[in-house]
């Protein structure tokens, strides 16, 4: 009989990314004038949404090069890339939206420009504390 692992519901690399995203957050509420946090707590939830919003952004980007790669003809090249640059667009809209929708004027993350700035100095930050710390965030092999 074997026991079948299944990933935890919460990984150490998580909990690092939503730290991350805190002190990210927070300091863009300091220097940005666009980027509104009320209170730590609001600054934490909004951390922990965003890191909800972006697993699932990160992990439609890769399906969607996964069928670009797999594309045979050049329409469904054009698809894919199509669909991969309406996915990284549209998705700073759902993370306004998202936001919004559960913060309401409590949070404010700004402009389309402003709101794709923070992404991407999340994700940089997230990278630099992974390499930094030597964190992988694939599961550990069974063992």
């Amino acid at each position: 009989m074997t026991i079948e692992r299944r990933r935890p519901l919460l990984r150490p690399v998580d909990v690092i990314d939503v730290f991350v995203y805190v002190v990210v957050l927070n300091l863009a509420t300091e220097y940005v004038p666009a980027v509104i946090a009320e209170t730590f707590t609001l600054s934490l939830l909004t951390a922990l949404l965003l890191k909800l919003v972006l697993e699932a952004v990160v992990w439609a980007k890769n399906r969607v090069k996964r069928r670009f790669k797999a594309a045979r003809t050049p329409l469904a090249k054009v698809a894919a890339g199509l669909l991969l640059w309406a996915l990284m667009v549209g998705s700073k809209f759902v993370v306004l939206e998202v936001i919004a929708f559960f913060f309401a004027d409590r949070v404010s993350l700004g402009g389309f420009f402003s709101v794709t700035l923070l992404i991407l100095a999340l994700l940089l930050a997230r990278l630099g504390v992974r390499r930094l710390l030597a964190v992988d965030a694939a599961p550990a092999p069974p063992g």
